[in-house]
């Protein structure tokens, strides 16, 4: 049961016992897990996947879920499920990826979050914290509205790009379904960055191909991806990444 439990988490984490007196140790994979795609906390495993048996399963649920709702803001969804291996007690936490990140570890007056990077739960960047700030109110960097006016700028690159790849011509209102402009005719984040006057510096443009037409699991149907660094490279980027003319994800960041 718990290799198929294992197999079927998107992501884990393994505890011999639960850490009541050091509960940093384990309730940094919660904040992780909430400010990513979710997982899995099993608790008396060992690191290689042994079932070493919890003395009180009871105690121990109960612990976990007050730490949980007394050190983790906002509070994020999670269930607790009592296992049996092999005749020894065990406890799965498992976390939903969250709605309203970042999720944060609070303790002595500090606030952190964090996320995971490989089979780690790692401190988040300043720079990942305000993706997360933004993902929790359904924003993005790229669909930010500037200041910018779309109609003191020109995108002839943008435009011929998109001729010579679909046979379309670029409309205007093409701009705003693109996420390029808002109906206000005020250029998004990712509109600045396809404008002709390169007026965005020291950034760069992450492009994920989809399969389809709308954007899904990143598992399932996410083709292939690549990072932009140079602004003269992104109007017309290589074969293994055709911006202009297929369904993408861009985001900025300066």
């Amino acid at each position: 049961m718990i290799e198929q439990l294992i197999a079927e988490a998107t992501e884990c984490d393994f505890k011999v016992a639960l850490e009541t007196k050091k509960p940093k140790s384990w309730l940094k994979s919660v904040s992780a897990f909430s400010n990513g795609i979710g997982g899995t906390l099993f608790f008396g495993v060992s690191d290689d996947r042994e079932p070493i048996g919890l003395s009180d399963v009871q105690k121990d649920a109960e612990a976990i879920s007050r730490l949980i709702k007394e050190r983790i803001t906002p509070l994020p969804q999670f269930i607790l499920k009592p296992l049996q291996e092999d005749g020894k007690n065990l406890l799965a936490l498992e976390v939903s990826p969250g709605r309203s990140t970042p999720y944060y570890y609070k303790a002595d007056g500090v606030m952190e979050a964090y996320i995971r990077v490989g089979n780690e739960s790692v401190i988040a960047p300043d720079y990942i914290v305000n993706e997360l700030i933004l993902k929790g109110t359904n924003q993005s960097f790229d669909t930010l509205t500037t200041e910018a006016v779309k109609k003191d700028y020109s995108f002839t690159l943008l435009e011929a790009t998109y001729l010579e790849r679909t046979g379309l011509r670029f409309e205007p209102s093409d701009y705003v379904s693109f996420g390029l402009a808002d109906k206000n005719g005020f250029l998004t984040n990712a509109g600045k960055l396809m404008t002709d006057q390169h007026t965005v510096y020291n950034s760069r443009m992450f492009c994920t191909r989809w399969n389809g037409l709308e954007k899904g699991s990143i598992f399932d149907d996410a083709l292939d991806d690549k990072e932009y660094g140079k602004r003269r490279d992104w109007s017309v980027p290589p074969n293994g990444c055709h911006t202009i003319g297929r369904m993408w994800k861009m985001t900025g960041q300066t």
